[in-house]
């Protein structure tokens, strides 16, 4: 459950779920949300699972098991990925060097099962694996102008400059973290992390730290709108940002192109040794490519050229930004490196035109650090 329900219900929060989490969807006019977001500055409730890792070998253990180097100075994180034995992504996540403990953002509802696991495989390691997602609530401000938004509310920091650094300070008597994000929207992004729990303002009454700092982000210094799910993956998908549930589970990274997640040369266990054999020796069967089909179709929906299904569609929508349909496709390695190629994508029991697409859709204010590159 969000952690601030009752706030969001008030700003027209209608709902859906994320990995067992109850979420905003939108606030009733996705699309002017999402121009907005490109426009200016929107916020967003982040719904991550929270795992806390803690330890004098904390850094050693998180950095056998992922597939990027572990920061091992205090204010830097990485994106990384968890991968099975044959070199999928199992997760996705982000880990955060806090000084005496990481800090570990994963998809909802993977904390618990990922604690749960790794605790199995601790065995002389000094480490402790903590859940903690109802510590903390984490919401993201992204835009051109979020640079300026986070300037006019944070006291005691600067904004932090480079990607994935993050600084410590406050915004209404809250003690906050502001993280410089990899641009998943293709915009300026930040997180802001606080500790759930209460803080006495300077009226005297008790709020929840949470309601107190996505006020500030709202209506303080520069006003932003609000955004929900929805708009997140039309943002996503215009910036050419593959998402965890859509594109990349049971994925090698050399097929999404991810990689800024990992490290090809770290091969420390078996489902990093399949992903730099791929890097170093041959070529992955598929690859993500952007395509603008003549309908939105659904996920799943078979990619064709000519007769011969050659993939399929990840994730589609009606782009606010483009005015037109927008999709990722996995298709075959060889099909993905043609712009020539003759492709249709299967919509409503018919097949329709569909052109490959440069990626990103839309140039931002920044740049995906997950756009897929080959």
């Amino acid at each position: 459950m969000t952690v601030i329900e009752g706030q969001q219900t008030d700003l027209g929060a209608e709902w859906t779920e994320v990995g067992g989490r109850r979420v905003p969807a939108d606030y009733g006019r996705p699309e002017r949300a999402h121009g907005a977001v490109r426009r200016v500055v929107g916020v967003t409730e982040m719904p991550y699972g929270v795992v806390v890792v803690r330890g004098d070998d904390r850094v050693e253990y998180v950095d056998n098991v992922v597939s990027n180097d572990v920061p091992g100075e205090d204010g830097a994180g990485v994106y990384a990925l968890l991968l099975d034995p044959q070199g999928g992504a199992e997760l996705d996540m982000y880990v955060y060097n806090a000084g005496e403990q990481l800090l570990l953002f994963v998809p909802p509802g993977e904390a618990r099962p990922l604690a749960e696991e790794w605790r199995e495989k601790v065995f002389i390691q000094d480490v402790e694996i903590d859940v903690a997602s109802d510590d903390f609530a984490v919401f993201g401000v992204h835009g051109p102008k979020a640079t300026e938004k986070i300037a006019s509310v944070l006291n005691g920091a600067s904004s932090p400059e480079g990607h994935l650094s993050f600084v410590r300070g406050r915004m209404s008597e809250v003690g906050v973290t502001v993280i410089r994000t990899d641009a998943p929207t293709g915009e300026e992004g930040y997180e802001v992390v606080c500790a759930t729990g209460t803080t006495v303002n300077e009226t005297g009454e008790e709020r929840a730290n949470a309601e107190l700092v996505f006020d500030t982000l709202l209506t303080q210094g520069l006003n932003a709108a609000p955004f929900g799910r929805r708009t997140w993956e039309s943002l996503t998908l215009e910036a050419g940002t593959p998402l965890f549930e859509t594109e990349l589970a049971g994925r090698i990274p050399n097929v999404v192109g991810l990689r800024n997640a990992v490290d090809f040369d770290k091969g420390c266990f078996v489902g990093q040794e399949v992903v730099s054999r791929v890097e170093n020796r041959g070529q992955p069967s598929q690859r993500l490519v952007g395509l603008r089909p003549e309908a939105v179709p659904d996920a799943g929906a078979a990619v064709f050229r000519g007769d011969e299904a050659v993939g399929e569609v990840t994730r589609a929508v009606e782009s606010p930004s483009v005015e037109a349909p927008i999709a990722f496709a996995a298709v075959d390695f060889d099909v993905g490196g043609d712009p020539d190629a003759d492709l249709s994508v299967r919509v409503g029991g018919e097949e329709v035109p569909a052109e490959l697409a440069d990626l990103p859709f839309v140039e931002g204010s920044d740049r995906s650090a997950r756009i897929p590159e080959y």
